[in-house]
């Protein structure tokens, strides 16, 4: 069987309801890498504060776990109605939801009651999608089903994002075309599916003037194509073992990354190449670059890995220094931009040679220093759906 070089990357960020701690929304995600499949459910709890995460919360676990199974959504929607607790004030158990199940990033089946309606965006246009209805028990699940093909995004949202600017910067809030006209003019191949929601939700904060009247959420989910990148950081532990280690990670494909002073070296030896310094510091807190002919990035070690692993932890709470790392030329934003926007596949060619610099009195980085940041790293990066392989020398 014929295994498709397209995969679906996805990228959500939340607002919350000014003053609460906790979100009404919830995004549940199943990747299944054996039946090649996506679930994404986005649910929206009635009201807000701990009630409505209850209710979101319970609703997108309970469903995402059922239609990757491939349970009829007459099934999912019975079941939803027979759990969710009932509201004591109102007398209801009510949460709206968006199901997305996408089938090895060629095909999108999508249900939805309540929220706004998701959308596509194909060659930087909107795509209007054939919705048809269905009733189960008394509620109305829109459905629509497509062909994708790469570069197709599909944005989902909750009805926090309609309503961003009601009163207050808008006169009647910002309605689906309007958010589908921001969306297109979003439109380039080299964003990724976290970066348009990123983009998206910082757009609506700005909406609400830093102070959300509701929960919202935006999930962008992208098809696009594989890509490699290859990062290598220290020697290897016996000095015998860098041509092995250097020609395994030239060969593969996509971009390359030297992390680390002596390790530079050791590539520019290998390469027969020059090892060229600049004159001036882009960043005073990150070390610079430098530039090996044939390598698409070098730069130091632990202190530039350390500054792209905080980047990292942040894409997981606001995302916020997106907006630092994707435009500047330091080091490791040049890093986090390849590692977190480019790449699908990261291959980690890590060295186990102690860095005689390092041994000095007075300078607090040792060798687990670089082996826990490696060890971080992957694990960040595992967490935004990258294929990761570790390998050591």
């Amino acid at each position: 069987m014929m295994v498709s070089n397209l995969i679906t990357e996805v990228g959500y960020l939340s607002i919350n309801h000014d003053g609460e701690e906790l979100c009404g929304d919830h995004v549940q995600l199943i990747n299944n890498k054996q039946s090649r499949t996506t679930t994404l459910v986005l649910a929206d709890g009635l009201g807000s504060g701990v009630k409505a995460n209850i209710l979101s919360t319970l609703t997108s676990e309970i469903l995402s776990t059922m239609i990757a199974n491939n349970l009829p959504i007459d099934e999912c929607v019975k079941t939803i109605m027979e759990t969710l607790p009932v509201c004591k004030v109102r007398g209801v158990a009510y949460s709206t939801f968006t199901i997305i199940h996408i089938l090895d990033s060629r095909q999108a089946i999508i249900y939805n009651y309540d929220n706004p309606q998701p959308f596509l965006i194909r060659n930087g246009k909107y795509r209007p999608l054939d919705w048809s209805s269905q009733i189960i028990d008394e509620k109305t699940i829109s459905f629509a089903s497509i062909y994708l093909v790469e570069g197709d995004t599909f944005f989902l949202m909750s009805d926090g994002v309609i309503h961003a600017g009601i009163g207050a910067t808008l006169n009647f809030g910002w309605d689906i075309m309007s958010v589908i006209d921001y969306a297109e003019g979003l439109f380039d191949e080299k964003y990724s599916a976290k970066s348009l929601a990123t983009y998206l939700i910082s757009h609506v904060n700005d909406l609400y003037n830093g102070h959300p009247g509701d929960d919202a959420t935006v999930a962008a989910i992208k098809i696009r194509p594989r890509k490699q990148v290859n990062l290598m950081i220290g020697p290897a532990s016996n000095r015998e073992d860098d041509e092995k280690m250097l020609s395994l990670f030239f060969a593969k494909e996509g971009k390359h990354i030297v992390c680390g002073g002596t390790t530079s070296h050791v590539v520019a030896n290998y390469l027969k190449k020059e090892l060229e310094f600049p004159l001036d510091y882009i960043d005073k807190e990150i070390p610079p670059t430098a530039k090996i002919e044939g390598v698409d990035l070098v730069t130091e070690g632990v202190i530039t890995i350390n500054k792209v692993l905080q980047y990292a932890d942040n894409v997981f709470k606001d995302n916020s220094d997106y907006f630092t790392w994707s435009f500047k030329q330091d080091g490791a934003s040049q890093i986090a931009r390849l590692l977190f926007e480019e790449a699908t596949d990261i291959n980690f060619f890590v060295g186990c040679a102690i860095n005689p610099a390092h041994q000095q009195d007075g300078i607090p980085i040792n060798f687990n220093t670089k082996m826990q940041l490696v060890d971080e790293l992957s694990k960040a990066l595992k967490k935004m759906n990258k294929s990761i392989k570790v390998s050591y020398f």
